[in-house]
């Protein structure tokens, strides 16, 4: 009987070592002189005409680029677990302004507001939704509340929570700390994060550069797993990557100053655009200051303002403060005014026997302006 080797066709004999190594590196082409992988390369064959042929040697590397690339997989995957989807809950001005850098440093927005933005959405590449619903069934892991502050507890209350993971990050960039703070608390399960923030700028203040200007927050809830105090770290990180001064402060502190400064400024510059005040062909540097100041101030909604004296309790007492200055400069005025009258009418006459008013120093900011009621019916009764 024939041996079974001897049955077998051509082909099924055993390689050769140029076969070899289509095996062990089956995607190349090898060409009939390439060098084997074998121990034992056999001598080159001659064509039959005795003449050797023009070889054509070919370099290949072991370690070329392939079609798919694992490293550059892993490090895509990388990026985009380090970027967010972030939800602009009220896409007006200030919201728009936000969401052009969100876009900017590679993460995704989503838009909702009362008005159709579909237009203005798109044109700086984010998605616009008209129904809440749909906004957050795309489960953000960010809802930024960017409403005016009059607003803030009905679009809170009109969001279907349910249909949001259960850890979402809440996030609020009002110009009042501790009103939306509270409603936050009272709103929002036990299961949601928490972070109050404020950006001191604006569209116009903000407009070439976030450079240096100061950016203030607060941790108010955040949950321990690390996903989640990432999460938040990666939102302040937008911020802190545009240049931002980071401000940690809790939200009573920010609306104590925020009283004495911001409202302050816009209650400046709210006077003085009812005294409309034109530009002169000799304006100094300190007009030009005051220009910019209505300018900056007249150009947001009057609901900010609105807010800024509703919902900070500080606010009534800067008023009242300022009324207090005021009158106090009057007096001064007057005073002067009355003394070089009477110089002009009784001479020197009396001379010295007049003490020039001035102005009188007001309390320090948290000092009461009105004495305790005890002391004010006590004296009373003396």
């Amino acid at each position: 009987m024939a041996s079974f080797s001897s049955i077998q066709p051509a082909a099924a004999q055993a390689p050769s070592s140029t076969a070899r190594s289509s095996i062990l590196i089956p995607h190349h082409q090898y060409h009939s002189d390439q060098f084997s992988l074998s121990s034992s390369p056999s001598p080159p064959q001659l064509p039959p005409s005795g003449r050797r042929r023009r070889r054509l040697h070919c370099v290949r590397a072991i370690d070329a680029a392939q079609p798919y690339d694992y490293e550059a997989y892993l490090f895509n995957r990388f990026s985009q677990s380090s970027k967010l989807k972030i939800a602009v809950v009220g896409f007006g001005n200030f919201g728009q302004f936000l969401a052009k850098a969100f876009i900017r440093q590679g993460h995704t927005v989503f838009a909702h507001s009362r008005s159709n933005y579909h237009a203005v959405a798109e044109s700086i590449g984010a998605a616009f939704f008209t129904d809440p619903h749909d906004l957050c069934e795309q489960h953000p892991d960010v809802i930024l509340i960017c409403t005016s502050v009059i607003s803030t507890e009905s679009v809170l209350r009109s969001l279907p929570l349910q249909r949001l993971r259960r850890n979402t990050l809440f996030v609020d960039v009002l110009s009042v700390k501790e009103f939306p703070k509270n409603i936050f608390l009272q709103v929002l399960p036990h299961h949601f994060d928490i972070l109050c923030t404020h950006p001191m700028f604006g569209p116009e203040s903000g407009k070439v550069t976030w450079q240096n200007l100061p950016f203030v927050f607060d941790k108010v809830r955040i949950g321990n797993e690390d996903s989640r105090i990432n999460r938040a770290e990666t939102f302040l990180d937008i911020f802190k990557k545009e240049g931002c001064t980071m401000v940690e402060m809790s939200c009573a502190e920010h609306d104590k100053y925020a009283a004495g400064s911001q409202f302050i400024t816009h209650t400046m510059g709210r006077i003085l655009e009812k005294l409309q005040l034109d530009s002169t062909p000799i304006n100094t540097k300190g007009y030009e200051t005051l220009l910019n100041l209505v300018e900056n101030t007249a150009s947001d909604s009057f609901d900010l303002y609105y807010g800024l004296f509703m919902y900070n309790k500080n606010a009534m007492e800067q008023l009242e403060r300022l009324d207090l200055a005021f009158e106090a400069l009057k007096k001064e005025l007057f005073g002067h005014l009355h003394e070089a009258l009477r110089k002009q009418l009784f001479g020197k006459s009396e001379e010295g026997g007049h003490r020039r008013p001035m102005l009188a120093k007001l309390p320090k900011n948290g000092t009461p302006l009105l004495p305790p009621q005890s002391e004010a019916v006590a004296n009373k009764n003396n």
